[in-house]
């Protein structure tokens, strides 16, 4: 028995079908397939049923339990090795939302790579619930999630407050509501009331922030004008700063494509229930994960990231350069 063979076996345990996990992992079938039959000799128990398909038996699952472990166990090591001998290690796996990779990254890794230039970032676009499972299995060092998970192996550290607002351009607000657009203005600055904008066509988002926000239309006895869907917050806040639509945006995602504005917008603060809409961001990872000195200089520069765009007022959020 050797760690290779118990890797081999994780990875299958993923997808539970050797085709996949073959040219996923860039094996042939029958290598795959001969590291599977050496463990079960090794430990004289069957730990897959190969019908009528395949899946882990009741030995499988602790054979698993265990491998990930060694796996764990075994990256760890090797870090601390290469931070003893003052090498660097030469890759950290990170995980994030499109949105919020393309909004930290530029910024970070201009700072990492000064004191780190031979590290290199492996990154991994997904949803929040993904990525939990990617950290939990071993797969990722650190990953940026709206994490609601209870698993008492996943460590969360506060990364930003990330503020939604309904956000209008300038054209938009005076075609629609002409001399009444500055009071309505003035009167939203402290929280936008969607009773207030029901007249304006919408950007909808089809994601999990979207179901929230339909929440509130619902709340307040409206049936927001739906202009376009989309799931992904970028798409939306693109169209909706050309000014035909009102759209839905975080301050992650106004910092993201404020370059693109052409023209004003004006970012109200969404309230739900008398308070301000907010997705607590984390940075998450796993208990027994060993982070090497490059991997929490990395997290450190997150967390300055999220403190930053946390602080700055809206003003300089949605400013036209």
């Amino acid at each position: 028995m050797n760690i290779e063979s118990l890797y081999y076996f994780a990875e299958l345990a993923k997808d539970l079908h050797i085709t996949r996990t073959a040219e996923r992992i860039h094996i042939s079938q029958q290598t795959l397939s001969n590291h599977i039959i050496r463990l079960e000799e090794y430990y004289g128990v069957k730990l897959l049923n190969r019908h009528p398909k395949l899946s882990l038996t009741y030995a499988g699952s602790f054979v698993l339990r265990y491998a990930q472990q060694l796996i764990r166990e075994n990256e760890n090591l090797q870090d601390i090795l290469a931070d003893i001998k003052h090498s660097k290690r030469g890759l950290i796996y990170f995980g994030a939302s499109i949105l919020r990779s393309n909004a930290c990254l530029p910024y970070i890794l201009p700072i990492f790579t000064t004191k780190y230039p031979l590290i290199e970032l492996e990154l991994k676009e997904a949803t929040t619930n993904v990525l939990e499972k990617l950290v939990l299995d071993g797969d990722l060092d650190l990953a940026i999630a709206l994490s609601q998970s209870e698993n008492p192996n996943l460590v969360k550290q506060h990364m930003m407050r990330d503020q939604v607002y309904l956000c209008i351009t300038d054209s938009l607000l005076k075609k629609t509501f002409h001399e009444d657009s500055e009071k309505i203005k003035k009167k939203s600055l402290q929280g936008a009331n969607p009773a207030d904008f029901a007249q304006l066509p919408f950007c909808i988002l089809q994601n999990r922030l979207g179901e929230t926000i339909q929440n509130i239309f619902k709340d307040a006895g409206i049936t927001p004008i739906t202009y376009m869907t989309s799931q992904y917050i970028q798409i939306a806040t693109a169209v909706g700063a050309s000014g035909v639509a009102a759209f839905f945006a975080t301050r992650a995602s106004l910092i993201n494509q404020k370059e693109n504005f052409t023209e004003p917008v004006n970012a109200f603060p969404l309230i739900v229930k008398g308070t301000p809409f907010v997705q607590n961001l984390q940075v998450i990872y796993h208990k027994d994960r060993y982070l090497s000195k490059a991997c929490l200089y990395f997290k450190d520069l997150l967390l300055q990231y999220g403190k930053k765009i946390e602080s700055m007022n809206i003003e300089e959020l949605t400013a036209i350069k």
